[in-house]
């Protein structure tokens, strides 16, 4: 690494750092901010992602030293006091600790669907709030899934919101957007896999998979935005529709939370999943 002390606000090495809240402008650039030890830790640790520069308190700067050490050797390290980073940022989130993540190129759909083998994806139709997108990434990440695939509509992954509430679970899961949904699907079937729609509506209690029926070896889980569910085209191609049984009184659940109670249940049925 190479530290660099930051003194002032307006240095132009931290430029970038100052346009945080600036998704379009972040996006122009092809960058992303990582917040937090845990998150900067993932997004330098097995993440396909590179890391353009951290920007860190002297205090974070200790904890963080011996990770630092480890990776690029000419990784620009800013170390600024609280107040002057607090400055820059405009927000403190942070902890002490961000780092700038360069986009690089994305992988496509067919490039996630392709391996063999046991797989275990997620396919998130119009989930449009960053918070939820976190949440199932977080999840995502603690079970296993190889791969997300997104619909038009869902929020960035890489939204500085959606990084931190999944806790660098999208700098970790790989995922694509899937621009002719829900037609594109069917590349899925075509690839081997079951694709499984969770809503309320479905036929099956999720309960059952692994014990009445067996699970797919190769499976696609089909989630879709709270209140609008699934879309009716999307539903026409899931091979099977599962529930969560739930108290009379409730008719559904917010998806990360579904999603987590459902990943939990797939991944002991017999789903042994490289990472």
């Amino acid at each position: 690494m190479r530290v660099e002390r930051i003194e002032d606000p307006e240095d132009p090495r931290v430029a970038d750092y100052r346009d945080v809240k600036d998704a379009l402008l972040r996006s122009r650039r092809g960058l992303f901010i990582a917040e937090g030890r845990t998150v900067v830790a993932r997004l330098l640790e097995g993440s396909r992602f590179r890391a353009r520069s951290v920007l860190v308190t002297p205090r974070a700067l200790e904890d963080l030293r011996a990770l630092l050490e480890g990776v690029e050797p000419g990784l620009p390290v800013y170390v600024a006091p609280a107040p002057v980073l607090r400055d820059v940022t405009g927000f403190t989130f942070h902890r002490g600790c961000l780092a700038l993540g360069e986009r690089g190129a994305e992988p496509g759909p067919d490039e996630l669907i392709a391996p063999p083998g046991p797989r275990l994806l997620l396919a998130l139709e119009e989930l449009a709030d960053p918070d939820n997108v976190g949440a199932v990434f977080r999840s995502a990440m603690a079970f296993g899934v190889d791969a997300v695939l997104l619909s038009p509509g869902c929020a960035n992954p890489l939204y500085r919101k959606a990084i931190r509430v999944s806790m660098g679970g999208t700098l970790r899961v790989p995922f694509a957007r899937l621009v002719d949904w829900p037609a594109g699907l069917g590349r899925l079937g075509e690839a081997g896999y079951a694709l499984v729609a969770l809503t309320p509506r479905g036929a099956v209690d999720i309960a059952d998979l692994g014990t009445a029926q067996p699970v797919p070896q190769r499976l696609a889980l089909l989630l879709g935005a709270e209140g609008r569910g699934i879309s009716a085209g999307a539903l026409a191609g899931a091979e099977l529709e599962v529930r969560i049984a739930m108290a009379p009184d409730v008719d559904s659940l917010n998806v990360s939370a579904a999603a987590a109670i459902a990943l939990h249940r797939l991944r002991p049925a017999g789903l042994t999943l490289p990472r």
